[in-house]
Formats: C-alpha cells, structure tokens, sequence
C-alpha cells in the first residue's frame, strides 16, 4: 500500500482538505497553520498534559497507594443471593454467571458468603466458604462441596 492507493471510504461525501494549493484555494501560503511557533513546524504541537515546561499537574500531585500483585480475586456471593435457583440444584460459578448474580468469573473461583437466609436446599460447589454460610446451607439440608 502507497500513499497515492489511498482513497477515501465508499459512501464517504466530504471533499480531501486540499492545503497550499494558492490563495484561491483559502488553504494556500500557510496551509491554515497560521504564521510561525511550534504549531505551525513540521510535526508540530505538544504531547497531552504538556504544560509548556512548568511542572504538569500529573507530577506535581503525589503518589498514593500500591498494587498487591499476589493478591487473590474471588468472586464473592451471599446465602440469600443463592433462593433464585429450585430445590437440589447443584449452583456452580458458570451457573451463577448465567443467572446474572456474577458478571465475571474471577481468577480464584467463587466464595459463598453468610449474609441472609437460605430457604432451599441446594448443593453449592465453591472454592470457599465462610463458617457461617457452610452452617446455613447445611441447616437449609443442602451441601457445601469445595472445588
């Protein structure tokens, strides 16, 4: 591909802005770059956030916080989140997923929660479970399994 095989898109309706084509054209002498300073040089204009040389703003404000890179991410469900499924449904992340409670399934897998009640009797599989959500779904006559 050369610069000459270029066109413009099929169904496109504005006209190529033809520049330093003679005064007629509105566009010639200076090309519409006004006269000197960096705007008008070749490869003219300053990056985003230049401020001319003063100290930027992203520079001046100081650095907060880290990034725990061994952090470990679960996606983390409450008992009473788990009434929507039916009576001995075994409720896996995928399941989860597709009902809508989880957006995204999250490097470490799931952990249940104890917060709300349980009135069906489910088997969840998870990759953690409080000690007060495993004594709810066993008091529901479900099962907790760990993935």
């Amino acid at each position: 591909m050369n610069i000459h095989d270029l066109s413009p898109q099929e169904g496109a309706r504005r006209k190529t802005k033809r520049l330093g084509r003679g005064t007629g054209s509105g566009l010639g002498k200076t090309s519409g770059k006004g006269h000197k300073g960096q705007k008008a040089r070749s490869g003219g204009g300053v990056r985003p956030g230049f401020e001319g040389g003063q100290m930027p703003l992203i520079r001046r404000l100081p650095k907060v916080g880290f990034t725990n890179i061994f952090k470990k991410v679960y996606n983390i469900v409450n008992v009473g989140a788990l009434n929507v499924f039916d009576d001995d449904t075994v409720v896996t992340v995928d399941l989860l997923k597709e009902k809508g409670i989880i957006k995204k399934i999250e490097p470490y897998g799931l952990k249940v929660l104890g917060d709300g009640e349980l009135i069906k009797k489910l088997t969840v599989q998870a990759a953690k479970f409080s000690a007060k959500a495993k004594e709810i779904i066993e008091k529901a006559g479900g099962k907790a399994e760990v993935v």
